[in-house]
This record gives C-alpha cells, sequence and structure tokens, in this order.
C-alpha cells in the first residue's frame, strides 16, 4: 500500500471556498442541484382530522404527560426500515406534554380519525391551482411514516392533492412536482441525553407541502424560488402567517453524492450557505472514498471491535474524561487503519471529518455533552502521550493509525463504537444517506438516517374522497391573481417598482383591488394608493370590511380637499377636516412668537426648532410644506 498519508485527491489538499466565492460556473462544474420542499400551515380554526383548535398554543401549562418508547416491527415483507432500527439504538423516552384545549385521544392514537377538514382540503386545492398544479380527481389519505417521536402514532396522515405545476422564474419555470396536504408534528421542547420531549399544540394542524424538482442550480436560485413559493402562498390569504407557521426543507446533491435533506430550515436567508456548505461537504467525502479506495480500504476490512481502556487513562488530566470517569463512565477504543490524514479533514467551514462521528455519537449514542470523543492524532489537548500509548498499545495498531476514545455509560459507550465503524464503513461507499439538521452558523449536522421510499402506505382509516367537478371549479372560480400576475397588473396602472414587489404580495392586495376604480382612487392615482396601503405607520380598522369602508371614505375626502394626506397619521381613525388657510395662518403667527430666541444657528436646524412649536394645533389639519414656507418666510 502506498503512504497513507499522502493525499492524492487536489480537492482534499485545497481550502474550502467559502459561500460567496464561487461563480455559477463553478456549482455546474459540482453538478449542484438543489429542490425544495415548502411548508406552511393552512388558515383553519380546526386540526385536519380531529376537532381540537388549530393555531392555539400554551407554552407554559399543560395537564398530562404520556410516556413512550420506540419499538420497531416487522413489515409486510419481513424487513425493518433503517429508520425505526436507528431510532430504536437511541433508547430514547419520548415525553408529550398535552394540554386539554389543545390534544384529543385521537393525536394519542386512541380514536379513529374524524373525516378530514373540508375547510382545509378546499384551500389546500386552491394553492395546489395557484401553483399550476393538475388536482387529482380522488384524495387517496395515506400514512407517512414518522419514527423521532415527532408524531405519537409514528405516522403522519397525508395525501397528495395536486402534481406537476409550474411557476416562472427569471427565463425559465421551475417544476412542481407535487402538492401535499397533512397534519404538522409536534414542538420539540427539549432533547437531551435518552429523554425527548415535545408538547403537542402544534400536532395534527393542516399543513400544505410543496415540492420541487432540483432545478435550482446556484445557493441563490434555492433561496428566491423559496420566496415565490412562500410569497403566492401568503398572497392567496389562504395559510397561517407568523413565527413556525413556515418552513422549509432543502435537498442538495452533486455529482458522486446523493440526495441529502436539510430538516427545519426557518429562514429562506439561510439557505444559500446551508446549500453551499453541503455541496463541498459532499464534495470533500467524494473525495475521501476516492483516497480510501486508493489505499485498499474497504468497508469489509473495517473492524468493529472496540477496546475498554478505562484503567489506561485513570488518573488522567483531560478534564472532560476525568469528570466522566468520575461519574462512573467507561471509556472505551476503536482503530481506524487507514484513515491518517482524513479525520481533520475540513469538509465545512469551521468542521472536520471527525465531526461527522462526533454528530452520530451524539444522536444515536446519546453521548451529548461535548466533547464526546478525542482521537490520537488531533492536534488538541486531550490526553497525555504516554496514555496516548497505552490505548494505542491496547487496541493493537501501529502508533500512527487514528485512535478514537469515547466515554459515557457502558451500553452508550458501546454503542458509540458500534456508530464509528458503522460511519467509517460508509465513508468507503461515498455520501451516506441522511436527513441532517440545519445550524446557525451555516453548516448542517446528522439528524437521522434518510427514510426509505417505501414509508408511505395506505389509511385504512379513511376512504377515498371523491373531488366533483362542482367543487373544484367552484375553487378555481374563487381564486385571484398570483403575485407575479399582481406585479403585472400594477405596473400597468403606474405603480412604481418597488411598491408594485410590495403590494404584489401584501394583504393589502385585495383592499387595492376594492378601491381603485373607486372616485376617490381615481382622484389621487394608483401609486398613492398604494403608498398609504402599505405604509404600516397609517392607522386603519383591523377588520376588512370597514376596512374597505373607511378608505372609500378617506379617499373621497382625499380627493374634494376635505382632509390632507397627514391627518391619515392621527392617533385613530378619526380624520380632523383640512383647516382654512386664514385660520390657519393666525395660529401660526401667534405660535411663531413662542419660539425661543435660543434656536441653533444653522438655517436648517433653525426651521426644525420652530417647527416643533408652530405644528401642535396645525398638524394633520395644514400640510406640512405650507406650514414650512411660512417658517421660512419669517426666518428670513
Amino acid at each position: 500500500m502506498e503512504n497513507p498519508l499522502t493525499l492524492s485527491d487536489p480537492w482534499l489538499l485545497t481550502p474550502l471556498p467559502l459561500y460567496g466565492n464561487l461563480s455559477p460556473e463553478d456549482y455546474a462544474d459540482l453538478g449542484f442541484m438543489v429542490g425544495l420542499e415548502v411548508h406552511q400551515q393552512l388558515l383553519t380554526k380546526r386540526k385536519l382530522f380531529c376537532r381540537c383548535p388549530a393555531g392555539k398554543y400554551n407554552s407554559t401549562e399543560h395537564h398530562a404527560e404520556v410516556l413512550r418508547h420506540m419499538r420497531p416491527t416487522l413489515s409486510e415483507m419481513g424487513e425493518y426500515d433503517g429508520t425505526a432500527l436507528m431510532e430504536f439504538k437511541t433508547r430514547k423516552n419520548i415525553h408529550y406534554l398535552l394540554n386539554n384545549e389543545t390534544v384529543c385521544t385521537y393525536e394519542m392514537d386512541d380514536a379513529p380519525p374524524f373525516e378530514i377538514d373540508d375547510l382545509a382540503l378546499d384551500r389546500s386545492i386552491a394553492v395546489g391551482m395557484l401553483l399550476g398544479c393538475n388536482i387529482v380527481g380522488e384524495v387517496h389519505i395515506t400514512r407517512k411514516q414518522y419514527l423521532d417521536g415527532s408524531i405519537p402514532t409514528g405516522f403522519q396522515r397525508t395525501a397528495i392533492i395536486g402534481t406537476d405545476g409550474d411557476i416562472p422564474f427569471g427565463d425559465k419555470n421551475i417544476h412542481i412536482r407535487q402538492i401535499s396536504i397533512e397534519e404538522d408534528s409536534c414542538r420539540e421542547v427539549s432533547d437531551k441525553g435518552h429523554e425527548r420531549v415535545y408538547r403537542t399544540d402544534r400536532l395534527g394542524m393542516p399543513l400544505i407541502e410543496t415540492v420541487t424538482d432540483p432545478d435550482m442550480k446556484t445557493p441563490e436560485e434555492a433561496r428566491d424560488v423559496g420566496q415565490v413559493i412562500r410569497h403566492l402562498a401568503r398572497a392567496s390569504g389562504l395559510v397561517r402567517t407568523g413565527s413556525g407557521a413556515g418552513r422549509q426543507d432543502v435537498n442538495v446533491s452533486v455529482t458522486g453524492g446523493t440526495r441529502i435533506e436539510i430538516k427545519g430550515v426557518s429562514s429562506l436567508r439561510a439557505i444559500p450557505r446551508l446549500v453551499h456548505n453541503e455541496a463541498l461537504r459532499q464534495r470533500t467525502l467524494v473525495g475521501i472514498q476516492g483516497e480510501l479506495a486508493r489505499r485498499g480500504i474497504t468497508a469489509d476490512s473495517i473492524s468493529d471491535q472496540g477496546f475498554d481502556v478505562t484503567s489506561c487513562v485513570q488518573g488522567t488530566d483531560c478534564k472532560f474524561i476525568a469528570k466522566a470517569i468520575k461519574k462512573g463512565a467507561t471509556v472505551m477504543a476503536i482503530a481506524l487503519p487507514g484513515f491518517q490524514g482524513l479525520l481533520n479533514l475540513q469538509t465545512q467551514p469551521r468542521t472536520s471529518f471527525l465531526k461527522e462521528i462526533s454528530d452520530r455519537i451524539r444522536v444515536i449514542a446519546c453521548i451529548d455533552d461535548l466533547p464526546n470523543l478525542a482521537l490520537s492524532t488531533q492536534e488538541v489537548p486531550t490526553l497525555s502521550s504516554a496514555e496516548w500509548d497505552r490505548v494505542v498499545r491496547t487496541c493493537n495498531v501501529e502508533a500512527n493509525v487514528p485512535v478514537l476514545v469515547v466515554w459515557g455509560r457502558q451500553k452508550d459507550a458501546k454503542t458509540a463504537i458500534r456508530e464509528i465503524a458503522i460511519r467509517a464503513k460508509e465513508a468507503c461507499l461515498g455520501v451516506p444517506q441522511e436527513t441532517r439538521q440545519a445550524l446557525a452558523d451555516g453548516t448542517n449536522g446528522f439528524e437521522r438516517i434518510l427514510p426509505g421510499a417505501d414509508r408511505m402506505y395506505p389509511d385504512t382509516d379513511l376512504p377515498p374522497i371523491r373531488l366533483e367537478d362542482d367543487r373544484v371549479d367552484s375553487i378555481k372560480a374563487s381564486l385571484g391573481l398570483r403575485p407575479w400576475e399582481r406585479y403585472a397588473q400594477l405596473r400597468e396602472k403606474g405603480v412604481g417598482e418597488d411598491l408594485a414587489e410590495r403590494l404584489s404580495r401584501h394583504r393589502a392586495w385585495s383592499l387595492f383591488e376594492h378601491l381603485i376604480n373607486k372616485p376617490g382612487a381615481q382622484k389621487i392615482g394608483a401609486n398613492a394608493l398604494a403608498s398609504l396601503l402599505l405604509d404600516r405607520s397609517c392607522p386603519r380598522p383591523a377588520a376588512m370590511g370597514a376596512a374597505g369602508l373607511w378608505w372609500e371614505e378617506t379617499l373621497n375626502k382625499l380627493a374634494a380637499g376635505e382632509v390632507i394626506y397627514e391627518s391619515l397619521w392621527n392617533s385613530d381613525e378619526t380624520l380632523l377636516p383640512r383647516m382654512e388657510e386664514n385660520e390657519a395662518r393666525e395660529i401660526f403667527d401667534r405660535a411663531i412668537k413662542l419660539v425661543p430666541p435660543e434656536a441653533p444657528d444653522d438655517l436648517s436646524r433653525k426651521e426644525a426648532f420652530a417647527m416643533q412649536f408652530v405644528m401642535d394645533e396645525l398638524r394633520g389639519r395644514v400640510p406640512g410644506k405650507t406650514v414650512l414656507s411660512w417658517v421660512r418666510e419669517v426666518l428670513s
């Protein structure tokens, strides 16, 4: 075998390029592709398959707690699901915090489901139509396995609503593979060691999932397409908005890699850096695969034998290992011949291949106090050289062979050793199929094994729902314009580019549509109307119907000169009548005499200083530019 410290792949010898340093051509050379799964809660009063209220959260009070454990079972094909086996190895205790107002026996799998909520179904069909999808003739409810405990039943009820849609993006179309309706999962409260805690208030809320093809070829495209889909859903008025109401999963692959799903990306702004770093991670793992093959290392040649080395490190000065031993931890070691020089290779910014192994130990062995491993060839202080010598001799390998040490409860330490061997074997095969977690610094970490395609199967509790033509036609007739269609219409009416972009996806669009042909709006113009509707500081009634009447009256008064624009920023909805100029000038002349003589010398500051004293009685009743002209006249 050649010198194992020599790396043959130039990629492994070059520092990873940071986000922003690659061109579209560079991403094309990587074979970079991204697809999106955009999730958005539907705006309904009830949950999807029961009659509990939707959108009612409680983070402080619970009335009961349920404890459950994951138990894998054989499928009809006589096989175990890989994800189920992984979760079983964690030996997690899953706790559910229940509030009487937001959960029922259905969600604990102690009662059959109700029929699907009709409003949720209609709204999912409407969004599917807006995405250009072909709506299915029958809705078939299926079960999709959810084995991390986030759904107490172990499966999520879901149904495909439409397929084969398209949305415009620049000079091309993005293909929408499908849109589905499904029930939301629990909110995670904590996950520490072998204990995972969820709240169930979000559980069962209606959710739509929009899945695209991997049509995005740069990180920025992935973000911008997500924005288009999010804006379309929100502009429809059919979905919830606010924190937690929308999130997306991102699927990334490069040439030689595989589809990796990054889960739960809450911010679209985070997508470009995340997918860039994942592409580089995959490319580095492909390089490590090739290097291991060159060195003659195969999955079969890697041993999963671990060694108890607790006695070798008794009395160590390494604080975190000494602390663990004091609590009764077992320290175990495993050697990885052939991995010389590979474990410290950078896979993501501030992240080495060693973290791939650390993540597996953290998630599956539940050893989550970091650091949770030590490496004999790592250039950081851990064990002393004498202690490492004893550990390496116990493993019966040469001094230059990497040896990994882990510590924890005996069962956990043994699980960790097996996971190290599994991850090392996977390195010989390339990029393992995983679901990964988005981290705040733009990198990602292991979450669980990617579920297989057979995780979905028919739900025998609910019959198919035939979508009659009358129902579908009625929903289609109720659809409004899509954001890009609104934008085009606004530009035709003379609305500025920025205002048109904002209003095309804003909830005020329906008011604009209602008001634009009214006499008052015709008088002031479309651009002024758009500006008024989008100004958050301008008070208006909360109820949409009342708002329409209020704006009609207001616009008519503006057009007739009965009120001025500034009156709209009164502290309530009362419009102050415009003051006659003679009366206003008398008030001004009295007020200007009260301006203290110590006004600033600078003319512009002096004008602003004087305006503070004269506007109290004139604000909202006389145009500000008129009062300013009077101030300048006096000061001059």
